[in-house]
């Protein structure tokens, strides 16, 4: 999963930082509002941390430049304002979820995860797709019932064309969500990787459309 962190604090910003890549997540930071803005509409990301009280936009502000623009990234809400009005003005404004200030790590962690479920349609720790079952909290897929063994990008991978399912992503998209923070990328590593998760859970699953990219057919 990879999550935007819009945060000025520092102290705060490196905790999110450390807490998501201790669960194998990877994380983009942005300390103010319009940079913010910039990283959300430049990548794609799975979901976004994102603060009330920022420079230049605010959270909410930014939120629902994002919202009119068409990008529906899941957004988990982060403030010391915690009254009533508060909330209710951050669901409007789009958020998905809303965590007080000062938060424990494993409510975050949980409200993560909860998230993210949601948006790949699932509100639970299980996803059916077609003959494919994936267990998100363990990690585990099953095609028709048999456990398949996946690497950690075949996994990854997987989910992220299960959140497209349907739709062609494209080897920059791939590379961008897999891979952006890796330097030297060997050339094929895409492509094997694409090739041994067809193997598993069947060629005819994974098309590829021509000058678009790959589409999961489940």
């Amino acid at each position: 999963m990879k999550i935007l962190i819009v945060e000025d604090d520092p102290a705060i910003a490196s905790l999110l930082e450390r807490t998501l890549e201790e669960e194998g997540w990877r994380s983009v930071t942005a300390d103010d509002g319009e940079e913010g803005l910039y990283r959300a509409e430049m990548e794609p990301f799975d979901l976004m941390i994102l603060d009330w009280m920022l420079p230049g936009l605010s959270g909410p502000e930014l939120l629902e430049r994002l919202r009119k623009e068409g990008n529906e990234v899941p957004v988990l809400m982060l403030t010391a304002r915690g009254e009533t009005a508060d909330r209710i003005e951050g669901l409007r404004k789009g958020a998905d979820d809303y965590l007080p200030k000062p938060f424990s790590i494993e409510e975050l962690i949980e409200r993560i995860r909860a998230l993210y479920r949601r948006s790949l349609g699932s509100g639970g720790n299980r996803i059916e797709a077609g003959p494919l079952q994936i267990d998100l909290a363990e990690r585990r897929v099953f095609l028709e019932g048999e456990e398949l063994l996946l690497k950690r990008k075949e996994y990854e991978l997987l989910l992220f064309l299960l959140k497209h399912r349907g739709a062609p992503v494209s080897r920059r998209m791939i590379e961008e969500q897999l891979w952006e923070s890796e330097t030297f990328l060997q050339s094929n590593v895409i492509q094997v990787t694409i090739y041994n998760l067809r193997k598993k859970i069947g060629r005819e699953r994974i098309r590829t459309s021509r000058g678009m990219g790959y589409i999961l057919d489940v």
